[in-house]
């Protein structure tokens, strides 16, 4: 008797802990990030029982059955329990992490509220590949499988969903440690629906609301709804919403009135949308970068990546785990761990140093102008080398202590075909004449001291072969003045030359005068009008009586 009591017992604590209220989380994720949908259920009540929520021992405004939480954030954190019929349930800890799961589900074809029977193509992105992974839909209570179908690992896979039968359908992936973030799809059976993008809005960024007609060839007016209240109407079938706050969550709807592609003729539809829930979430953490190129963020942990995006075209090709940009261009940053990472975060615009290319251009610097001393050395050698030596070369006078001749000869520089000969006759040397050449000139020069005359003196010989020339006789330094060419300077006549001027110069210190010892210009044949000068000697009387100590130039008139 006493074990059949024990059994009753226990059956009936099983029937009591059955009936007891328990918190339930739809749809099951196993983590929850910022702006989720979620669910909770208080289970096990007798229906039409009243339903107390209560949140870290706070009672709640809610009574139904269900909470939703339209998008949550970490505020939404903490203890859940539910009430019915002064039964309790057990805790529900709820926590909503401050980042984004570590893959990316979007929409590639297909708008947030579908017509019934509309078919969506969704994309899923894991940096890190997608081998394990798998894709949920859960349509109110019941929660379905996608299973992708895998080759090489690839970082994306493209899918389609089924047709879209219930109010609204939730879409995220996993592999049962790490997720994806939610796609929230809802459909309509009426022409026209309120379009929200992005969904859900985000706080502090735009919102753009937008009343679309399925069909329609022409949309003439439209009018939008918060509640009950008109936002906007005109001709423009979008509103938008700058710099989302919380203000901004609320039930909206749109009106419009079109014209279907198939009618041309006719009064036009005027339709008002179904209401959408338009839920505002808190803005995720971002990463920061820096000009250094150092990716940081407040709330991060230890034990947490970095990974660089490079902007190409209108999307971000991401880099290797913790490796930092080596080419130009404009990149953002994440960090990373397991199974959560931060937004994306500020754009830097990023050039490799150039100390790398001065160094490549100095050194080349360096090395062209190696090459150009080099080149200019071996022309240089080469241009002295293959140069043409002159005949004579002028080179530094010595004077002689002793002998006749105070000065050496200068040296000559002897070319193959060339030949000058030097003989010494008498005290005096004598320019031979050079075998093969006609019409020469040839001098003799005298010694120093010798007398005047014809000897002793440089006399320009007759040129042969020349009709006209000028010869001229000099005279032995300090030899006695007077005309006639002795002791003096006298350009000659020149044959063949009607008109010219004639000039003799006396010796240095003669008496000036009559063209001896000065210097007198001589009437010029044929002239009319000239003005002639005579310059006297250092230091001598002037024919006015005036003594100078310089020279002076004297007018005379003819």
């Amino acid at each position: 008797m006493r074990g059949e009591k024990h059994l009753l017992l226990l059956a009936a604590f099983a029937v009591l802990a059955g009936c007891q209220p328990q918190v339930l989380l739809s749809p099951p994720l196993p983590q929850i990030f910022t702006g989720d949908l979620l669910y909770l259920n208080c289970d096990n009540i007798t229906d039409g029982g009243q339903v107390t929520w209560y949140l870290n021992d706070t009672r709640q405004t809610e009574t139904s059955k269900t909470i939703k939480i339209a998008a949550a954030s970490p505020t939404d954190s903490g203890n859940y329990y539910c009430k019915s019929n002064e039964q309790r349930s057990g805790d529900y800890v709820l926590k909503v992490e401050d980042f984004v799961p570590s893959a990316s589900l979007t929409m590639e074809t297909g708008q947030p509220v579908m017509q019934k029977g509309g078919i969506i193509i969704l994309k899923i992105e894991h940096e890190n590949g997608l081998d394990g992974w798998n894709c949920s839909v859960y349509e109110g209570v019941k929660r379905n499988w996608i299973k992708l179908r895998l080759k090489d690992n690839p970082v994306y896979l493209e899918f389609q969903s089924r047709k879209l039968t219930t109010h609204e359908t939730i879409f995220w992936c996993t592999n049962y440690e790490s997720r994806s973030n939610q796609v929230v799809v809802r459909t309509s059976e009426k022409p026209l629906s309120l379009e929200m993008y992005p969904m859900p809005a985000v706080a502090g960024e735009s919102l753009t609301l937008r009343c679309l007609v399925w069909g329609a060839k022409v949309i003439k007016h439209t009018i939008f709804y918060k509640e009950t209240t008109i936002l906007k109407q005109g001709d423009e079938p979008t509103h938008e919403i700058h710099n989302v706050t919380t203000s901004v969550r609320g039930i909206y709807s749109c009106q419009a009135t079109f014209m279907f592609v198939d009618k041309s003729s006719g009064p036009p539809y005027d339709r008002k949308s179904d209401p959408q829930d338009v839920p505002v979430q808190a803005q995720p953490e971002a990463a920061i970068l820096s000009e250094d190129m150092s990716c940081s963020c407040k709330k991060c942990t230890g034990g947490m990546s970095y990974r660089f995006y490079k902007k190409v075209g209108e999307s971000w090709k991401f880099l290797p785990l913790n490796t930092k940009p080596s080419e130009t261009g404009l990149y953002g940053c994440r960090l990373v761990s397991r199974n959560m990472r931060t937004l994306l975060s500020n754009a830097m615009f990023y050039q490799p140093s150039s100390f790398p290319l001065l160094v490549s251009s100095v050194i080349f610097f360096i090395l062209l102008v190696i090459l150009a001393a080099g080149a200019t050395f071996l022309y240089v050698k080469h241009k002295r080398r293959n140069a043409t030596v002159p005949i004579y070369e002028d080179v530094q006078m010595h004077s002689r202590g002793k002998g006749d001749d105070k000065y050496e000869p200068l040296q000559m520089n002897r070319r193959e075909g060339e030949y000058d000969e030097l003989q010494k006759k008498s005290g005096e040397y004598e320019a031979l004449k050079k075998e093969g050449m006609k019409g020469e000139v040839y001098h003799t020069l005298g010694m120093e001291g010798a007398a005047g005359g014809g000897e002793g003196g440089y006399e320009a010989l007759k040129k042969e072969g020349m009709k006209e020339g000028v010869y001229h006789s000099l005279g032995m330094e300090g030899a006695a003045g007077g005309g006639g060419g002795e002791g003096g300077y006298e350009a000659l006549k020149k044959e063949g030359m009607k008109e010219g001027v004639y000039h003799s110069l006396g010796m240095e210190g003669a008496a000036g005068g009559g063209g001896e010892g000065g210097y007198e210009a001589l009437r010029k044949e044929g002239m009319k009008e000239g003005v002639y000068h005579t310059l006297g000697a250092k230091g001598e009387q002037k024919a006015g009586g005036k003594k100078d100590d310089e020279k002076e130039s004297e007018i005379v008139e003819l």
